[in-house]
């Protein structure tokens, strides 16, 4: 399967580090560099509030390991539902950048509501975000994947997941700003958040190109199967050749019909199934680590300054020696910063051990997976097929969180993260022999 393909793209030059960026940037197209730079600001605005979101809820209002676990899995399983039907939406009427429009547009709409001072309207406000974000992601995803050929996907999406983490990076910096300088520390922080969110949708709408009708009818997925001009009397059987000729949702989850998709989908869940949340994680090392609760914010800097250095290459690693390969490193790099923190050794280095693994992890696996449903599905299929796979992903990730507030709250923490370790153990295992390549394929 081509998450397993070793693909050396031609033309490629041994130049240093900073000339292959910025041939890459060179390369690019308009449609990745300007979804990139959208989300980059949107991402700014959102981290500005996941930033502050666990300091917060749970010491600022007393949240429980249980509460907050439900809220943060509710916020994943909303927008894992809505994201399949964002996904079908944007293949159905032919318009990537309209839903994806829609998702960022809302998105920017109920930041007010975090203003009210009640658990109901953040809840409120936390899920309408998330609904913006599950119908934005596939049609992005899509448009990224259908502007970049086969062979350089990964590149494609590195490049993006680079662009957009600068956002994630400067959003906790913004918010710990304003936190410190501002009377009403909160309130100020979600009210630059909506406004820079703003920003985002207007970016959209002035330089992200259309025509993604005329791009989904030209690409073609490599590996499968598709109706040629001169055949349309032999038409090819198979999930591919149908999603040619119509685009509902029978022919959407037909795609699952097709072994290597169905691999990467049942691989996704199953590890997710086992990924502690980002918010957990990050209260887990500030307890462990003796870490101050008023540095709690800047924790995911570390992250996604460690993403955003290697999004890129790792995209470009699975280009050229596979992206299974690469998808199951970072996992590997995860197992290893859940043993640390189970370890919890007396060192001043932990905190910057455990953020660099967690940042290899993303960089491994956030843009590498999309790149790898995107090289099986067709391309009119191309939000639908993305979608199911994140869809899986997402919701098994919400389960992993309610499940992980539940024992932490009835065991303590770690033995709740011990049995995520080990879980993660056996999945990345299962997922490894799932995923090697056919006779066919290698």
């Amino acid at each position: 399967m081509y998450l397993a393909d070793r693909t050396t793209p031609t033309g490629t030059t041994r130049s240093p580090s900073g000339g292959r960026v910025r041939g890459t940037l060179r390369a690019a197209s308009p449609t990745v560099l300007a979804l990139g730079t959208v989300s980059l600001i949107t991402d700014v605005s959102t981290e500005m509030v996941t930033a502050v979101l666990p300091l917060y809820l749970v010491f600022g209002l007393g949240l429980g390991p249980l509460g907050f676990g439900m809220l943060d899995g509710v916020q994943n399983g909303v927008s894992a539902l809505v994201q399949l039907a964002g996904g079908h939406l944007a293949d159905r009427v032919r318009d990537h950048k309209l839903v994806a429009g829609i998702g960022y547009g809302l998105s920017a709409l109920v930041k007010p509501l975090l203003l009210v001072p009640h658990l109901g309207a953040l809840g409120v406000s936390l899920a309408l975000d998330r609904t913006g974000k599950g119908l934005r992601t596939a049609p992005r995803d899509a448009l990224i994947s259908l502007s970049a050929p086969p062979e350089r996907q990964g590149r494609a999406f590195g490049l993006h997941r680079a662009m957009d983490t600068t956002g994630a990076l400067l959003g906790p910096l913004v918010a710990f700003l304003i936190l410190g300088m501002a009377a009403g520390g909160y309130d100020a922080v979600f009210t630059v958040s909506g406004c820079v969110a703003a920003l985002g949708v207007l970016v959209l709408l002035l330089f992200v190109p259309g025509g993604q009708r005329r791009a989904a009818r030209g690409a073609r997925p490599t590996g499968v199967p598709v109706r040629s001009r001169a055949g349309r009397a032999g038409r090819a059987k198979g999930p591919a050749a149908d999603a040619e000729a119509r685009v509902d949702l029978r022919a959407a989850f037909g795609l699952l019909r097709t072994p290597r998709l169905r691999a990467l989908a049942c691989c996704a869940v199953l590890l997710g199934l086992t990924t502690v949340s980002d918010a957990f994680l990050y209260i887990l090392l500030q307890r462990r680590a003796g870490v101050g609760e008023q540095l709690l914010p800047l924790l995911p800097l570390g992250s996604a300054a460690v993403f955003l250095l290697l999004a890129l290459p790792a995209g470009r690693l699975a280009d050229r020696i596979g992206r299974r390969t690469v998808f199951l490193a970072g996992h590997a790099g995860l197992l290893l910063a859940y043993a640390l923190l189970l370890w919890s050794p007396d060192t001043p280095a932990l905190p910057y051990l455990v953020l660099a693994l967690h940042g290899i992890f993303y960089a491994a696996t956030d843009g590498v997976l999309p790149a790898a449903v995107a090289a099986v599905v067709p391309a009119p299929l191309r939000a639908s097929g993305i979608a199911l796979v994140g869809t899986g992903q997402a919701l098994a990730r919400f389960c992993c969180s309610l499940a992980f507030g539940a024992a932490w709250a009835t065991w303590g923490d770690g033995p709740a993260l011990a049995v995520a370790a080990a879980g993660l153990a056996c999945c990345a295992a299962v997922a490894g022999v799932a995923l090697r390549p056919s006779e066919g394929r290698r």
